[in-house]
């Protein structure tokens, strides 16, 4: 009888152990974009069901380096990587959510909303060849504005950057002469400013330097009472960033007709689209040495894409909708697979 007990014991004993194991934290990094929601996301995914994610928010270069790496269970980024780079790493993408990024601006005595730039413009000004407030093509867009003859200090990430990215693929398609001189990616050489690191980095210069001028995604400009420039759309309209916006601008893309799930939405078409779209992306590995986690990481994003859309919204996020994620879910099932060749969704 007391065999019996002590085998039970080591049975229960390796049962609780296997399911401590199952239900083990998942662990991402990359993008500060989405950082802000996936913060939200993983405390309520939490409380419903115990187990945490825990994301570092180090900018989509280091996310990029660590699923390959296999350091973490997912990477993310806000600049899409081709088919033929995700081939190359393994890697299977998908669309998490969508959002926008914004110029924000430190000028006194100017509101948030109250200054309009052009895609040239800010080109411009991120070339270093308007250089002062109240420069003869800033007063041309804000009539009646009162401009300060004071220095423009351009702020930029220092990081490897999804953001960078977004900003530079936009002001790349608007822009020849910035296409050549500083071209786009998540890294660049700026002509001028200063670096910060992160989304978070930015909003601080922003906030400390009079005169500043920078690029951020918009729950970070929310976040920090940041003042937001409208900008002119393809259309020629002036839009200001919010979910509306940002949901305009993504309303024509077809993910079902993009390989890999490469799909770039800066500039699109459309009188209310905000011109500086972005989506942002989770990285995987297509085979997986850690099938559980990965298991836990599906059904992270799972639950996320049924609960989290009201908090999104409340970010200034956009949700995806309905069909595009069933789309990804059927990606999920023939995608990721252990290593036996087994689907782990």
């Amino acid at each position: 009888m007391k065999n019996f007990s002590l085998k039970a014991a080591v049975a229960g004993l390796a049962m609780a152990a296997s399911c401590i194991a199952a239900a083990a934290d998942i662990t991402g990094a990359g993008a500060t974009f989405p950082y802000p929601l996936y913060a939200k996301w993983a405390d309520s995914y939490k409380k419903a069901t115990g187990i945490g994610m825990n994301y570092q928010s180090i900018g989509s270069g280091g996310g990029i380096k660590q699923i390959q790496a296999k350091t973490v269970d997912f990477g993310a980024s806000d600049m899409p990587l081709t088919v033929d780079e995700l081939s190359k790493s393994g890697l299977y993408q998908f669309p998490a959510i969508i959002g926008g990024v914004v110029p924000v601006y430190n000028v006194k005595g100017i509101a948030s909303g109250k200054l309009r730039f052009t895609g040239a413009v800010l080109a411009d000004i991120y070339m270093g060849k308007i250089t002062s407030w109240n420069d003869a093509q800033i007063l041309k867009l804000n009539p009646g504005v009162s401009l300060p003859a004071q220095a423009i200090t351009v702020v930029a990430r220092s990081d490897g950057s999804g953001t960078t990215f977004v900003w530079t693929n936009y002001l790349s398609k608007i822009s020849p002469a910035f296409k050549t001189a500083v071209g786009e990616g998540s890294a660049v050489k700026w002509p001028t400013g200063v670096g910060g690191k992160g989304n978070e980095g930015v909003a601080s210069y922003v906030q400390k330097i009079d005169g500043a001028l920078g690029y951020v995604e918009y729950a970070y400009a929310k976040q920090n009472k940041l003042a937001y420039a409208a900008v002119q759309n393809r259309d020629g309209a002036y839009v200001e960033p919010d979910d509306l916006t940002f949901k305009a601008a993504s309303a024509g893309a077809d993910w079902a007709k993009s390989p890999g799930n490469y799909l770039i939405l800066t500039d699109q078409p459309g009188k209310t689209s905000w011109p500086i779209t972005s989506a942002s992306f989770i990285l995987m590995h297509k085979v997986q040495d850690k099938p559980a986690n990965a298991a836990e990481v599906l059904k992270f994003f799972d639950w996320a894409f049924a609960n989290g859309e009201k908090m999104a919204l409340d970010l200034d996020y956009v949700p995806m909708p309905a069909a595009v994620v069933n789309l990804i879910q059927g990606q999920w099932k023939g995608g990721i697979k252990d290593a036996s060749g087994k689907a782990v969704y």
